[in-house]
């Protein structure tokens, strides 16, 4: 089996389409838009760019969600927390994007995903009416928004028997049922990125990885390969930089305020079963909470910290041993069995590209994005969140259409469904296994296409473990891996539990030598 050339599928990446396009590059010198930071607002912008009718080119220096937009919550939230903190615009414009990716442009990444707030004798009768009206507004989100209550539904207090179904291990001595209200839960964040970047891809973008930009200006730019060390310099009419927490490193006029959201993974046998996110409220505030979810591959993840992380930026973040205890703290409060460490599977933890402001908390810093235009003419995105991304690849590729006097199509993003995207009856027409209709929609019978000629298509990479090596194949010759760590960390999950990566490490070197074979 061979990988696809680059003329083989409008949206496959791989290493061959790579190599062209890298290749064309060299001589190109109609670039509309350089968009630097392959995370989910740079694979936002360069599809929105591209859908525009604009040359667009991506480039990122490392792999496609290699940085934040890996470590996430996969939670695709409507805002609650922001009208808790008065702040509106950004709680409605969370709600609308949300419903859009949702109803739109990602059915097959996004499903509807109860949230439960045990009512537990720490949780009086003010607090709860304050949980419950703050659950209420979240419907008064979702209606003006637009999304209609069969997608999403509205907000009840249900019976303990009913909150024992939901979360079985809650401890039951004065439990009074609980509080549910719904949400949006992605697949995975990493599959969002890459979808949004074969979309881009098939839309007319140059999608490169391995690809770093050095000297950066409104204007131009040094790419080099990582792989092989060449170099080249572009001359865009603009330039998009979208590279979150290392913004301030292609564009030093800003300065930035990350703060660190740290998750703690579990195996699901560990929640009894979860089939809601477990929002337990932190002692001491009024609209934060920690929440345990269940999640691809028999997990359940437990999160959120929020915490100032000054200094320089690692590439992989690490949570911090307080930050570990607090979310186990925290969570116990609600458990009959309370967690340990010995039960932690896995950590991770991503940083948020916030501005730095005056001497909040990151807590309470807000959570708006911003579109500023540096000294030397780059255009650059910070802030937001993930539910956001396509609202901030507008308004970045608008402030890049506007000063660089572009001539552009309107924005399209809003009703482009991404690569895979389908539902409703047409789903349950698909002919492929379950789980990668889940994970691919539309794809899954090219999934396991990719893999026709191994006849342990379906098999497990490795005892225990729900992913195949059709997956594996797939995500070298259409989704971009070009090495192990792309498979294993980032086109799948695996690799959030350190065990599960060391088992499967064999089938991704095989994966990698079938397809190059």
């Amino acid at each position: 089996m061979t990988a696809n050339s680059a003329t083989d599928g409008d949206s496959a990446l791989n290493a061959a389409r790579r190599a062209h396009e890298l290749a064309l590059l060299g001589d190109e010198t109609d670039i509309d838009v350089l968009v630097i930071g392959g995370g989910v607002t740079g694979a936002g912008a360069a599809l929105d760019a591209a859908a525009r009718g604009l040359r667009t080119v991506l480039v990122e220096r490392q792999d496609l969600a290699f940085g934040t937009s890996r470590w996430s919550s996969k939670l695709v939230h409507g805002g609650l927390r922001y009208l808790a903190s008065g702040q509106v615009g950004i709680a409605h414009e969370s709600a609308v994007e949300r419903g859009i990716l949702i109803g739109t442009t990602a059915p097959h990444l996004v499903r509807a995903l109860p949230q439960l707030v045990p009512l537990l004798p720490g949780i009086g009768p003010a607090r709860s009416t304050l949980i419950r009206a703050g659950f209420v507004a979240g419907d008064v989100l979702r209606r003006a928004a637009g999304t209609p209550a069969a997608i999403l539904p509205r907000s009840r207090r249900v019976a303990t028997a009913e909150a024992l179904r939901l979360a079985p291990t809650v401890r039951r001595d004065g439990l009074r049922g609980g509080l549910q209200a719904w949400d949006g839960q992605l697949v995975d964040d990493a599959r969002l990125v890459v979808a949004l970047a074969r979309t881009a891809a098939a839309t007319g973008a140059t999608v490169l990885t391995r690809v770093e930009a050095l000297a950066v200006e409104g204007n131009s730019a040094t790419l080099r390969d990582t792989l092989t060390g060449e170099s080249m310099t572009v001359r865009p009419r603009t330039v998009i930089n979208a590279t979150g927490v290392w913004a301030d490193q292609v564009d030093p006029s800003i300065e930035l305020r990350p703060s660190r959201g740290t998750h703690l993974v579990f195996d699901a046998k560990s929640f009894g079963g979860l089939t809601a996110a477990l929002t337990v409220p932190i002692p001491g505030t009024t609209s934060r909470f920690v929440f345990a979810f269940p999640a691809a591959h028999g997990r359940v993840y437990l999160g959120l910290t929020d915490e100032d992380a000054p200094g320089p930026v690692p590439d992989e973040p690490q949570p911090t041993d307080a930050e570990i205890g607090f979310l186990l703290d925290t969570i116990n409060t609600a458990l009959r069995e309370p967690l340990t460490r010995a039960d932690i599977r896995g950590t991770y933890a991503g940083l948020r590209p916030l501005l730095k402001t005056a001497d909040n908390s990151t807590a309470d810093i807000s959570r708006q994005h911003a579109v500023l235009r540096s000294p030397t003419g780059v255009i650059t995105i910070v802030g937001g969140k993930l539910t956001t991304y396509r609202q901030m690849a507008e308004d970045a590729v608008d402030a890049a259409v506007t000063h660089g006097g572009l001539t552009a199509g309107p924005c399209r993003t809003k009703r482009l469904p991404l690569v895979g995207a389908v539902s409703g009856a047409a789903r349950d027409r698909i002919a492929a296994p379950p789980i990668l209709v889940e994970r691919y929609g539309s794809e899954a019978p090219a999934v396991l296409a990719a893999a026709q000629d191994n006849s342990a298509a379906l098999d497990q990479v490795a005892p225990g473990i729900d992913v195949t090596t059709a997956e594996f194949a797939f995500g070298i010759t259409h989704e971009g891996a070009l090495d192990t760590d792309d498979l294993l960390d980032r086109r799948t999950r695996i690799g959030l539990v350190a065990a599960d990566r060391a088992a499967a490490l064999p089938a991704a070197q095989a994966a990698f030598a079938q397809v190059r074979g």
